[in-house]
């Protein structure tokens, strides 16, 4: 899967102060991304707003970035949920015309045991057209899917290909990093420790904050990759600080407030996320704008 090393980010869904998808700024943030050097994008993972959409709305937000990407880079499409049977029938029902592979989140709330992950993932293994890509978020799921679940699958299952791991543990990081199977990808889920994966042997990151920077944030992963480390950490300190900012008052509201201050969308929300407050709304712009305006 040579397609998914580097930068993916994960697409917002921007919304129109009357909160409804907004199709034309959608159609400029994917521009944005494939114009500043992302080698591929997430459609409908968590930072997309899934959970808040209406089932016609993902069709329209999926229908916008296939037609405007018109081929131009790799997509992945979300497809996961804590119902393993209600995931199982998407996978089986869907067309999956125009993506690469899938991205399915461990079951959240549920608290599984890792025996109840394994068989939760078999399951879409067995049933997914596309090549699957774990993703382990605790934050989010309340349960961590450790190394050797994870191990197990791609050993059992060719199809399971890379896990997105953002469990913020490089340790736990670099034993899957060092028990995968030959060609598994191991992809970063935290932007923060991004560069010190792939320096251990990480395939690249899905990012939010690349999505925001996507031209340094992306330079930074493929000097990462050459193992050009001084330049890499340059950029790396570079964009820290606003890695801390886009997250501190929940994402994606962060990165929203990027792109507003970029005059790529609004920066609008839908509940039970709210904007952030002025005084971060403030810190973003200003550093956007010392960055890259």
């Amino acid at each position: 899967m040579q397609s998914l090393i580097g930068t993916g980010v994960a697409l917002v869904t921007p919304f129109k102060k009357d909160f409804s998808v907004d199709v034309e700024a959608l159609k400029r943030i994917v521009n944005y991304q494939i114009d500043n050097g992302i080698d591929y994008m997430v459609v409908l993972g968590t930072t997309g707003e899934p959970a808040t959409l209406k089932k016609e709305e993902k069709e329209l937000v999926i229908k916008t970035i296939i037609e405007t990407n018109n081929g131009r880079l790799p997509l992945v499409l979300g497809v996961g949920g804590n119902n393993t049977a209600e995931v199982v029938e998407e996978l089986k029902t869907r067309d999956f015309t125009g993506f690469t592979a899938v991205l399915s989140v461990s079951p959240y709330y549920n608290k599984p045991t890792q025996e109840g992950i394994y068989q939760h993932f078999k399951a879409i293994a067995e049933a997914s057209p596309l090549p699957v890509i774990l993703y382990n978020v605790p934050g989010r799921t309340a349960s961590n899917v450790l190394p050797s679940t994870v191990i197990r699958l791609a050993n059992d299952f060719k199809n399971v290909v890379a896990i997105k791991e953002a469990a913020g543990d490089i340790v736990q990081a670099m034993k899957l990093i060092q028990g995968a199977p030959k060609g598994f990808l191991v992809i970063s889920g935290d932007d923060m420790v991004t560069l010190p994966m792939v320096l251990a042997g990480g395939a690249g990151v899905i990012s939010v904050i690349a999505e925001g920077f996507p031209k340094q944030f992306s330079k930074m992963v493929r000097l990462g990759l050459e193992r050009k480390v001084d330049e890499a950490y340059e950029l790396h300190y570079q964009i820290a600080d606003s890695i801390d900012m886009i997250f501190e008052q929940g994402n994606p509201a962060g990165v929203k407030e990027i792109f507003k201050t970029l005059g790529l969308s609004e920066n609008t929300v839908r509940l039970p996320l709210v904007n952030v407050n002025e005084d971060l709304a403030s810190r973003i712009e200003r550093f956007v704008k010392k960055t890259v305006l």
